[in-house]
């Protein structure tokens, strides 16, 4: 009869190329995963990595028989997959990453509303402005803006966000109104953590480099500082839109605005969505999309 140990513990060391983060995906002591890695490859008789002090890798057999491990496992989520479709309720974690002031502004109130509609869901939300690795730290969801590095991931687009460059009327009245990228030169540009701009010219991107008297890397701080006149800013419109509207901000520049910019869930192409997960991204979806 086939037995099971070790077989979850070395497709993790096999994915994350480290015990130390199989035990951490796993949530068990790195000893315990190396202990059944070694029980595996004694009842074997093979061996399945080649170890370093700085390095672990997928010997040629150790590869094939993750190939048929990995399917195996996928067909063991899919089982699961099969019984939660059949219960009414979505249930159990939900462990998703989002960017720090958009996750506490708009993603974290969305999410308290997805739990009342299904008060059975656990929720993990970990905000951060670091690229997590969303395998290696067991992720459900990431949620991402702006352009996208190249990855194995899928990306669903969840909605769309525009970049303006704003200033209040009283900055506009004693500052003169900038015409072209190069005038900025001339003005109190007020920024955050690059000292550049990104803007559209000609079909391509370009940056121009912005420098004033205020670096920030709050952009709630950054639109506090624009609405008492002190500079510009260049923000997205979950920042702005509602003092652009008002008439408390004026967009300048609008001829060299960036087309919008992607708000995307991300989630491993390995990976089927489950129902609980494919629910919440249709519930973002509908709720970030303008009506």
């Amino acid at each position: 009869m086939v037995s099971w140990e070790g077989v979850s513990e070395f497709v993790a060391v096999a994915e994350t190329e480290s015990f130390t983060n199989a035990a951490k995906r796993l949530r068990i002591s790195t000893a315990q995963v190396s202990r059944q890695v070694s029980a595996l490859e004694n009842r074997l008789g093979a061996k399945l990595f080649y170890r370093t002090t700085r390095k672990v890798s997928v010997t040629e057999v150790g590869s094939i028989y993750y190939q048929h491990c990995r399917l195996v496992l996928d067909g063991l989520d899919e089982a699961e997959r099969a019984i939660s479709n059949l219960q009414k309720t979505p249930r159990g974690k939900l462990k998703i990453t989002a960017p720090v002031t958009y996750g506490e502004a708009t993603i974290a109130p969305l999410l308290h509303d997805f739990m009342i509609q299904y008060p059975e869901i656990l929720l993990r939300l970990h905000l951060t402005n670091q690229k997590v690795d969303i395998i290696e730290q067991g992720f459900d969801l990431a949620i991402r803006l702006g352009n996208l590095e190249d990855s194995s991931m899928i990306a669903k687009r969840l909605a769309s966000r525009t970049q303006y460059v704003c200033a209040a009327p009283s900055y506009l009245t004693n500052f003169g109104v900038p015409h072209s990228l190069s005038e900025l030169s001339q003005h109190n540009c007020l920024r955050g953590t690059l000292d550049y701009w990104r803007f559209q010219e000609g079909g391509k991107e370009v940056t121009a480099r912005v420098n004033g008297s205020i670096h920030c890397n709050s952009g709630h701080a950054l639109t506090d500082a624009a609405l008492k006149g002190i500079g510009i800013v260049q923000l997205p419109d979950s920042y702005l839109q509602g003092h652009i509207d008002s008439g408390a901000l004026v967009t300048l520049l609008d001829n060299y605005r960036k087309p919008d910019e992607g708000i995307w869930a991300l989630y491993p192409q390995n990976r089927h969505l489950s129902p609980k997960v494919r629910l919440l991204v249709d519930f973002l979806s509908e709720n970030l999309s303008p009506s």
